[in-house]
């Protein structure tokens, strides 16, 4: 019997309607010769630490730690016994397994650890879908991979999925029970990418309440030919300039202001003239969609990855959304008409759009070299009911349209004209820019400013009269402008998942920058939404408008933590091993062995660390008088004396029947 895992209901429905199963039965749908099945993400989790031993159980002790386990344990969730069963049963009866769970890292470790838990050791085979539309699934289903080409994904996932439980329990453990020496009773969360995520929130914030601004002075000159006006900028000096050569040096600016007012003409030193050709944005990946929401939309992370997943799996609107790739296959240029069919079908409103677009252009985005796991998001090849989409989901998705159908305009051509100027002795420059071809940016008129971060030119130019080596133009004023330099901007959403694309950018330490790849970032496209909830959950950081900032609590513990565990780069150097596992060029016991030496380091360091952190105001203990925490019961929060079970005193938060205002009930526990 063949059997389809797969990783939610919904995709095993999908499957299963194109392979024309239909009888359902309990967590299945059965065809002639085959089942399809279904997990409902992991099925499985990490043993606990008292699994490895009951010295790691309650209550906690530094003592003990660390936590390595000699054989790995995985345990079977509660809330998913019985769809387990279901799958352990089949497994027992299948001859093939085919692996069609989302094609990433995460579904072939959902996948392959029922596998290995259960025992199978049939064949095993990868259905690596790209999009769950008809037409990408039979495609997928005609070229199912031998299971040998992605089981170092399985490899890859393990080692990822131990080395969180390594650093998340030992970490954990052992900077809560500082904590409680400071009176702070509730849990420090330590992440292998969430505390170097928090780290940056906290840098920033430090950056920008220290910053001094420095004043520097602009000077620009109002020149006039042919009864064209425009502007050309001071050249300082560099003995006049800070290092971003901006002038400094307010007598030296006074005094030039005055000899260009007296000269009066300035002379032309040099002209060139070229035509400037600008490509369309290129496809999204999720982290580039994430950011561009954020600014655009402003949106959070994750409720950009809940909608890509939506216009993926519940509408068939876009391809795969957990991708770290802007590119497309050459390959799929054959695509492209069906593409574009199902586009105008979709929405016959944009017609007059599609008539403007030359399918055969073949733009930057057709590149084999920089496909990775998987190409760009974009819109598939069936069409769908477009009403059923939610006002967000309907921005998103034009959104991702939009660069699409970019791709088949002209290139936007412009001639630019870049000229210097000599008065009184002082050289100033100009860039003139006129639009020759609007190509692909008439799709982006509206949003105008948001394109220009999409990877168009953002220099705001003036047009330029003709102009001639020796040439004089006439001054019309000289204008002197006292600037002052500005902090950087607290992080929003999408900055700060861009920030954590880029960690080889955040590494100062040229040792470590020498062997971090260009492309070396916290965590992976899939994981970093998620990253930052568990930071806005554990309230390490909060939101002010749109911004993010560290609270006291996230800032006093990134102080307290040895720059190891809060530098990107080392997260980012791990996040680059666990990639190089997948290509088969490090071996999991060789990066599980370096964890394991690293987190002893670490912990031997820690237990003779002192942690400063505030802790909260709380009630005192009514029976000893002693500090409270506040705990979270069936009947909603409560505070617990710190010294239970010796003492169990508790004062609960109730509303009384003769007042509308929240009244404390103090009560002895037990």
């Amino acid at each position: 019997m063949r059997l389809f895992l797969c990783e939610k209901p919904s995709q095993a429905s999908d499957i299963a309607r194109v392979l024309g199963a239909a009888r359902r039965g309990e967590g299945l749908i059965e065809g002639n010769d085959f089942v399809v099945t279904w997990a409902f993400g992991h099925l499985l989790e990490q043993a606990p630490p008292e699994a490895y031993g009951e010295q790691y159980g309650s209550p906690w002790s530094i003592e003990v730690l660390p936590v390595i386990p000699e054989q790995w344990q995985m345990v079977v969730k509660d809330k998913v016994a019985r769809q387990f069963n279901v799958i352990r049963r089949l497994l027992g009866k299948a001859d093939e397994v085919v692996i069609a769970t989302d094609a990433d890292r995460e579904g072939e470790i959902i996948a392959r650890e029922l596998l290995d838990y259960c025992g199978y050791t049939g064949v095993v085979r990868r259905l690596w879908l790209s999009a769950l539309d008809e037409s990408s699934i039979r495609e997928a289903l005609g070229r199912i991979l031998p299971g040998e080409e992605t089981v170092r994904l399985y490899e890859a996932g393990k080692g990822r999925s131990r080395a969180d439980w390594l650093t998340g329990i030992n970490l954990t453990r052992l900077y809560t029970m500082k904590a409680r020496e400071c009176g702070v009773s509730g849990v420090l969360s330590i992440g292998r990418v969430q505390t170097p995520t928090l780290a940056m929130v906290v840098r920033r914030d430090a950056e920008i309440k220290n910053f001094i601004p420095v004043p520097y002075w602009q000077l620009n000159l109002w020149l006039e030919k042919d009864n064209v006006r425009f502007r050309a900028a001071w050249v300082a000096a560099e003995q006049y300039c800070d290092v971003e050569k901006r002038c400094v040096n307010v007598q030296a600016a006074t005094s030039v202001q005055s000899q260009c007012r007296q000269a009066g003409v300035a002379v032309v030193r040099e002209v060139s003239s070229k035509r400037e050709k600008t490509p369309p944005p290129l496809c999204f990946s999720l982290g580039t969609l994430q950011e561009v929401c954020s600014k655009k939309f402003g949106l959070g992370a994750q409720a950009v990855l809940d909608i890509a997943q939506s216009l993926y799996e519940k509408h068939k609107a876009t391809t795969y959304p957990r991708t770290d790739c802007g590119y497309l296959p050459v390959s799929m240029h054959k695509e492209v008409p069906e593409v574009l069919a199902a586009v105008a079908n979709t929405d016959p409103d944009i017609a007059p759009e599609l008539a403007k677009l030359s399918p055969d252009i073949v733009s930057r985005v057709w590149n084999d070299k920089k496909i990775t796991a998987h190409h760009a998001i974009i819109p598939t090849r069936q069409a769908f009911n477009i009403g059923a989409l939610s006002d967000n989901e309907l921005r998103v998705y034009r959104l991702i349209r939009q660069h699409y159908l970019a791709q088949f305009l002209p290139v936007q051509e412009a001639d630019v004209t870049e000229a210097t100027f000599v008065v009184a002795g002082q050289l100033f420059g100009t860039r003139g820019r006129v639009e020759v071809v609007k190509g692909w940016r008439a799709l982006f008129i509206a949003d105008a400013p948001h394109d220009e971060d999409e990877g168009g030119d953002t220099e705001q130019t003036l047009p330029l009269p003709v102009l001639a080596k020796g040439d004089e133009c006439r001054l019309v004023e000289a204008e002197l402008k006292e600037m002052k330099t500005t902090p950087p901007r607290h992080y929003t959403e999408g900055t700060l998942i861009a920030a954590m694309k880029n960690a080889a950018g955040m590494v100062s330490d040229p040792a470590l920058k020498k062997v971090l790849r260009e492309n070396a970032g916290l965590g992976t496209e899939a994981t970093r939404a998620e990253i930052l909830e568990t930071l806005f959950t554990r309230k390490y950081i909060e939101k002010q408008g749109k911004h993010i900032r560290a609270t006291q609590l996230g800032a006093e513990l990134i102080a307290g933590l040895p720059e190891v565990l809060t530098s990107p780069g080392t997260t980012a150097l791990w996040e680059q091993a666990l990639d190089d596992i997948a290509q088969g060029k490090l071996s999991l016991a060789s990066f599980m062995e370096k964890q394991k030496q690293w987190l002893n380091h670490l912990v031997s360091g820690a237990r003779r660390q002192q942690l400063q952190i505030t802790a909260p105001v709380t009630p005192e203990c009514p029976l000893c008088q002693g500090r409270m925490r506040k705990l979270k019961g069936k009947n909603g929060e409560f505070w617990s004396c710190q010294r239970y079970p010796e003492c169990k005193g508790v004062i609960s938060e109730q509303k009384t029947s003769h007042s509308k205002r929240g009244g404390r009930k103090i009560k002895k526990r037990g």
